[in-house]
């Protein structure tokens, strides 16, 4: 196990914080987003944000098990956007049923 002490561990609060600070923002963005399109980009910048908060607090704790936790929201991130975005592809051509 590492020990983090000095300033990588003042770099690395500063780091959590402000990833924390953004993922604020973008989740604002996806309560008041105008649209479904901006709601799914902030809604991916939230998954984005928080796996680096992940690999930042894996560095913090020497735990590389949030790492791998991290890989996988990215992925799960990537195959959510890529549907919602041929969802929204379809709604628009008329071929999605949804409901009126």
């Amino acid at each position: 196990m590492i020990v983090v002490d000095g300033p990588l561990l003042w770099a690395i609060y500063v780091t959590l914080a402000t990833l924390s600070l953004a993922i604020l923002g973008a989740l604002f963005r996806v309560l008041q987003g105008p649209s479904l399109a901006d709601r799914v980009v902030a809604l991916d910048l939230v998954a984005y944000l928080a796996m680096g908060f992940l690999t930042t607090y894996a560095v913090l704790v020497g735990e590389e098990t949030f790492i791998d936790a991290a890989l996988v929201l990215g992925l799960l991130a990537f195959l959510g956007t890529v549907a919602v975005a041929r969802y929204i592809e379809r709604v628009r051509s008329g071929e999605a049923l949804v409901d009126s």
